[in-house]
């Protein structure tokens, strides 16, 4: 009888949070990196941070207090999706430090791969690209609390990789990403 054996999948799970201001390119990056890991065969989730309020934090508002819980929320899923052998790719914006802290903190107790990604685009090239129209909505008056212009962004002190999306590809953007992954032995 002959046996034949199947590929399996590859089982190592990181949560990889990609932060940075409204339309720095966090979640066109992960989507970019996600078809490249999934090619490579990985399992991967991408949590982005606008369906994350839609489905798990809906009623959330957007004060300091209000933007810590969904944070947590987010990171408690992909904690929980990294530990299981999933490469949960997390492009949201999480712009306090302990908020961010507080995640890293709880993959280290649990010994789960965790990589911080700066999307350190400057606010004024996010404005130019201005995805969503926040940034013309903050400057007619109709929004405030921009993350970055008129509410606080924490920018990461020591992140494991920090991309600045304006000087390179969303290929090349997420080859960055994908290099320190297997450096780290997580693809």
């Amino acid at each position: 009888m002959t046996t034949i054996m199947e590929e399996s999948p590859v089982t190592t799970g990181a949560t990889v949070w990609l932060t940075g201001l409204p339309s720095a390119g966090k979640t066109t990056i992960a989507h970019e990196l996600a078809g490249r890991l999934r090619a490579e065969g990985h399992g991967v989730e991408v949590l982005d941070g606008d369906e994350i309020r839609e489905f798990i934090s809906a009623g959330l508002g957007f004060s300091r207090e209000d933007r810590h819980t969904n944070v947590q929320r987010i990171g408690f899923v992909a904690e929980l999706l990294a530990r299981n052998g999933v490469l949960a790719l997390v492009p949201v914006i999480a712009p306090y430090a302990d908020s961010r802290d507080a995640v890293r903190k709880r993959h280290q107790e649990n010994g789960t791969a965790y990589l911080e990604v700066h999307v350190a685009t400057p606010v004024e090239v996010c404005s130019e690209r201005d995805v969503k129209g926040l940034y013309a909505k903050q400057a007619a008056g109709e929004l405030t609390g921009l993350t970055g212009v008129d509410d606080p962004y924490e920018e990461p002190v020591a992140p494991d990789l920090r991309i600045e999306s304006q000087d390179q590809t969303v290929q090349e953007s997420a080859a960055a990403v994908h290099a320190l992954l297997s450096e780290r032995g997580l693809a």
